[in-house]
């Protein structure tokens, strides 16, 4: 399967990347690329987006490029970096980008940006491959 097709097999069966608004601007081997808006009811107390947006974006950028590769592959380690405040109305852009990709495991960095092209977080992944491939 082309990394496109294990994308679409993926997202059409993931109900909370689709909530969240996520949308596909390209995905290749061992990249993909996701944007989304930020609406109010993902804000915190303090008014701006709760961590978990930004990371679930990114976490999302990460499975469909660590998939892409046609074996199925899960996260075991996931950590993220908050650099700056993410508001209402803001464009998100998570870039996924492969650093090594194993036999067994691969790691992943994943930058996220605002509108304006400021990094807002920096996430890093470890994926475990599969030996089962997508069909």
């Amino acid at each position: 399967m082309t990394p496109l097709e294990i994308f679409h097999k993926m997202f059409d069966n993931d109900p909370f990347s689709r909530w969240m608004g996520m949308e596909l601007v390209s995905v290749g081997p061992g990249t993909c690329t996701l944007r989304m808006a930020v609406r109010a009811e993902m804000l915190n107390g303090f008014g701006v987006a709760h961590g978990g947006i930004t990371f679930s974006l990114a976490d999302s950028a990460f499975a469909f490029a660590c998939n892409s590769h046609g074996r199925h592959a899960v996260s075991i380690h996931c950590s993220i970096e908050h650099a700056r405040p993410v508001v209402e109305g803001d464009v998100l852009t998570a870039i996924a980008t492969e650093e090594h990709l194993g036999n067994s495991l691969s790691n992943y960095a994943i930058t996220v940006r605002n509108q304006e092209g400021t990094a807002v977080a920096f996430f890093r992944g470890v994926s475990y491959r599969k030996q089962r491939v997508w069909e």
